[in-house]
């Protein structure tokens, strides 16, 4: 039995209309796993029902092997740190982190060692006597941490919680919480909507969509391999042609698009023999199309519509044949004032999918 396991959830913000729909998802002991979609698609949703602030309409939420579905949230023993922060302004630093121990009635000199030694946890340590006010953004949301694991919980839940920092912060905090989470062996929960923040800090990636889970897999299988055309699009293949499968070999297929040929190396399990003469579609990253390739394989010519300079990068924003697609390039290898390029995609950056999995055709030309 998988320490937490959520058993044909259905569960929403209003009586009827459920956000989660048969919903199931078991995470083992010590797991990071990341809640990974866009707005809407009801990661929220799953870690409030999980904390009890909103009860399941059906189905059942067990936490260690006990069934947490119908206990209200002060009962689970979970610790909660979210986007805000939410610390109290007129307590210091000591008192808010100590404040889940004095409502648990917790002795007074092992409130003084638990609050110690987790404010040196989370370097803190000499900052006990300072107010919320007085501590910048990646300070407070320290003090939110350890608040929340100062409590010892079994499990901890963290809801976008590094999304009001800027970009520096973000990358400190993502690196601290890797570590605290090594060093606890603390089951963890995170909701984000953020890609590179889920691939940097989880053992498994969970990617919702519209209250069902679209793929479940470890960071790299996410990255390189997503089952459908909604999780490619959402880890960056937001490069879309279609064409007609051509040929198919065990280790290569062929698509004509765009009145050329473009060669995948890329395993496409859905792609069968009775595929062949049938719509398909090509996804690539932006950052896997090279600008100004020379006439070759996978090459097409690009019109460049609009181009932005960002120091070690330029992004493109280019038409082809009717597809809007992006390319990011080192440097500045486009002359400025050039209206079109040739564009490159290796054979194994490239994606193939059953065409009406991918969408109407109208919807990757718009």
């Amino acid at each position: 039995m998988a320490f937490i396991e959520l058993e044909n959830i259905s569960a929403g913000y209003e009586k009827g209309k459920p956000i989660l729909r048969d919903f199931n998802l078991a995470i083992e002991r010590g797991e990071l796993i990341s809640l990974l979609g866009p707005s809407g698609c009801g990661k929220t949703t799953t870690l409030r029902t999980i904390a009890g602030f909103i009860m399941a309409e059906k189905g059942r939420v067990v936490v260690g092997g006990r069934d947490y579905t119908r206990l209200p949230p002060n009962k689970r023993n979970i610790g909660l740190v979210f986007q805000t922060y939410a610390l109290f302004p007129h307590l210091s630093v000591f008192e808010n982190v100590a404040y889940g121990l004095r409502r648990r009635r917790v002795a007074k000199a092992e409130i003084n060692r638990r609050v110690a030694e987790v404010l040196k946890l989370v370097s803190l340590k000499g900052f006990e006597a300072r107010f919320p006010a007085n501590l910048s953004g990646g300070q407070r949301q320290r003090v939110a941490l350890a608040r929340s694991i100062v409590i010892e919980p079994e499990l901890l839940l963290l809801d976008e919680p590094l999304s009001n920092l800027d970009a520096k912060l973000r990358d400190e905090m993502r690196a601290e919480l890797s570590r605290l989470q090594h060093q606890l062996g603390i089951t963890m929960i995170y909701v984000t909507h953020d890609q590179i923040e889920a691939l940097s800090l989880s053992s498994r990636i969970i990617v919702m969509n519209e209250g069902l889970i679209e793929q479940s897999g470890a960071p790299e299988e996410i990255y390189e391999y997503p089952a459908t055309p909604f999780v490619a699009r959402f880890v960056g293949f937001d490069n879309r042609l279609d064409g007609i499968l051509s040929s198919r070999t065990e280790g290569e297929l062929r698509v004509k698009a765009l009145d050329r040929e473009f060669v995948s190396t890329r395993p496409s399990p859905k792609i069968g023999e009775s595929r062949l003469g049938k719509p398909v579609s090509l996804f690539f990253r932006p950052g896997d199309t090279l600008v100004a390739a020379g006439q070759g394989q996978n090459t097409l010519e690009g019109e460049i519509e609009f181009s932005n300079y960002q120091g070690n990068t330029t992004q493109y924003a280019l038409r082809a044949g009717g597809f809007p697609l992006r390319a990011v390039a080192a440097g500045k290898p486009v002359p400025p004032g050039t209206k079109r390029t040739m564009l490159g995609i290796a054979p194994d950056k490239i994606m193939v999918e059953p065409a009406e999995e991918a969408g109407s055709p109208g919807e990757a030309a718009k």
